[in-house]
């Protein structure tokens, strides 16, 4: 990925975050909690919300040719370093979306903070970071077979 789209998503999970802290007290959330009975949808918005901040701050290097840069056999079995702090920081991002959003709730007429809505928020973001970490290694782990 290229620096512009880098920031193309940065911009993007900027726009998202705004949308979720300003659509919160709008009639569209109260009219769409007839069909999310269990606060479910918390779950994909947030994990939409944590594969933006992916795009955003785990930058793809390409070759000239166009192809993936390889990175060395030793890091098969264990992600690099700098792969999983930014995976650490866009959860932590995130996470304190998630957290902020329930206290702004708690301060809309007709909504509510809730714990459970916070942890629905924390699957979302631990579902899509746990995918995102096996579908690398299963990208470095195919490439590496491959030269063997």
């Amino acid at each position: 990925m290229t620096q512009l789209t880098q920031i193309f998503f940065s911009l993007l999970s900027i726009c998202y975050i705004a949308a979720i802290f300003i659509l919160a007290g709008s009639p569209i959330v109260r009219s769409l909690s007839l069909f999310n009975p269990y606060s479910l949808l918390h779950i994909p918005f947030y994990g939409i919300l944590t594969l933006l901040l992916i795009f955003s701050f785990i930058p793809m290097t390409h070759r000239p040719d166009g192809s993936m840069a390889k990175l060395p056999n030793n890091l098969v079995t264990q992600l690099p370093n700098h792969f999983i702090h930014r995976l650490l920081i866009v959860a932590s991002i995130a996470s304190v979306v998630a957290i902020s959003d329930e206290i702004h709730q708690a301060y809309v007429p007709g909504r509510d903070a809730s714990l459970t809505d916070v942890l629905l928020d924390m699957a979302g973001i631990g579902i899509v970071i746990f995918f995102t970490s096996q579908l690398f290694r299963k990208k470095e782990s195919s490439k590496t077979r491959l030269t063997l």
